[in-house]
């Protein structure tokens, strides 16, 4: 039954649920796809080993014949991204002083939502160095590679699971996103990648946990399996200040609304950013069908983007040294620089310089809910480029704009993470050499069921979704 591979996640949860196929066979078709391909993408690197797979779902089949009461993807294999401690698999942060690291003790509050759930986990998925940048290369497990090209990347920091999803080797996948890790591999890999509200998916971050800047999310091949996830690992967590005191079960069916009438405020640049003519090309084409399907498209001019670049850099600077002062102060000399610098550059801000990223983060927020009173959607371009070889740090020009710090080139999506606002990558159309393209489309605070309605009505209307890579 190879062909479950196929399957929507949707559609393998609900035929596993009335037992017309077993976890097992499900499990065993996904373990065979990464047996076959992921020695050339790089996706999964940890791996359980498959006798232990297959006997949890040997038990989630056995759950079920009993008729015990089934979470939302029962029997179905995921891998975690290696940020997320889950309990028996080491987690390496993709940073050499962690290559030996020894087998988590206990999940993560996401892991346990996931296991709640009803999964399978067979690993652990690809990231940068703690998760920095926005292409998967690490110096512990290498690159990984895209799907649709195996001489570029993957995009990143969930490369890992965004190129294991496209590719097959799993339904659904978790990430992260604080710059775009959620949405650039998504984009690059022709799968949806949802950064939801603050909030929406509960955190053990360490730290400041009341900190709405970096989130957890899911990575799918539709926005029905978006919001299956979504369903899964949202809802109130009193470790987690922020999360949502919200029935999350409204995610467990997105059903693709109209496209009449929905106003969309194109900004394919986010304010006069550089991206490649190729890439605005494609997102030409796709403001044609929208329009044609009855859309309301207008372009906005650059004011919402103000001071977005200094917000988000002083913010996600704090956040490095919060997180990574320690691992500079024992290992400086394994780690890569930009990590370092980061951390660096966290530690010298003054309390005025934080004072003024807070302060402009909560206008930026507030010019955002204003916009979103006029419209449905804010649309931009998900990355301002369709690829990057697969060993890139980082590409150092975009459309003849030249960039010396990893994130200059990511700042589509860092703009919009200032926003505080729910946003997705969509696979949008492909380049003249066949590159996926995605569109990022922003929806209303709190707004995450609408903003996957809208998705859903675009894939229906582009089908670029169903296109698969060939590998």
């Amino acid at each position: 039954m190879t062909d479950l591979i196929d399957w929507t996640a949707r559609d393998l949860a609900a035929a596993i649920r009335r037992r017309q196929i077993s976890s097992r066979e499900v499990v065993s078709a996904f373990l065979d796809r990464i047996d076959a391909v992921d020695e050339r993408v790089g996706a999964i690197p940890v791996r359980v080993p498959r006798s232990r797979v297959l006997a949890d779902a040997d038990r989630a089949d056995q759950a079920a014949a009993a008729g015990e009461q089934l979470g939302p993807l029962h029997g179905l294999p995921i891998a975690v991204k290696d940020l997320m401690d889950v309990a028996g698999l080491p987690t390496t942060h993709g940073s050499l002083p962690y290559a030996d690291a020894p087998a988590a003790a206990t999940d993560s509050l996401l892991a346990e939502r996931l296991r709640a759930a009803g999964v399978i986990f067979v690993g652990k998925t690809n990231t940068p160095e703690h998760g920095l940048g926005t292409l998967t290369f690490n110096e512990i497990f290498g690159p990984t590679r895209s799907p649709w090209n195996l001489e570029m990347n993957a995009g990143g920091s969930s490369g890992g699971a965004a190129a294991a999803v496209a590719a097959r080797m799993l339904p659904l996948a978790d990430g992260s996103d604080s710059g775009g890790s959620l949405r650039y591999p998504a984009a690059f890999c022709n799968v949806l990648g949802l950064r939801p509200s603050p909030g929406r998916v509960p955190s053990g971050r360490r730290g400041d946990a009341w900190s709405p800047h970096g989130v957890l999310g899911p990575i799918a091949r539709n926005a029905g399996d978006a919001g299956l996830l979504l369903a899964a690992i949202s809802g109130r967590d009193d470790r987690a200040p922020l999360s949502l005191d919200q029935d999350p079960s409204s995610f467990l069916e997105i059903d693709a609304g109209t496209l009449e009438g929905v106003r969309v405020a194109w900004a394919p640049t986010a304010g006069g950013l550089p991206v490649e003519p190729e890439v605005l090309g494609v997102l030409e084409q796709l403001r044609g069908q929208l329009t044609g399907a009855g859309a309301i498209v207008e372009e906005i001019d650059a004011a919402l983007f103000a001071d977005t670049d200094e917000c988000w850099q002083i913010v996600e600077m704090l956040g490095f040294y919060e997180f990574g002062r320690e691992d500079v102060a024992r290992h400086r000399d394994r780690l890569g620089p930009d990590l370092v610098r980061n951390v660096q550059e966290g530690a010298a801000l003054t309390a005025a310089e934080i004072n003024r990223g807070l302060g402009l983060r909560t206008a930026i927020f507030r010019r955002t809910v204003s916009l979103l009173c006029d419209y449905d959607l804010l649309a931009t371009a998900a990355t301002p480029l369709v690829s990057v070889p697969a060993g890139t740090r980082w590409p150092r020009e975009v459309a003849g704009v030249s960039f010396d710090r990893y994130f200059l080139w990511q700042r589509l999506a860092c703009r919009i993470t200032t926003t505080a606002h729910p946003a997705l990558s969509l696979p949008a159309g492909f380049s003249a050499d066949g590159f996926p393209v995605g569109v990022q489309l922003v929806g209303r605070h709190r707004g995450e069921l609408e903003l996957l309605r809208h998705a859903a009505a675009i894939e229906a209307l582009t089908e670029c979704h169903l296109r698969r890579p060939s590998l």
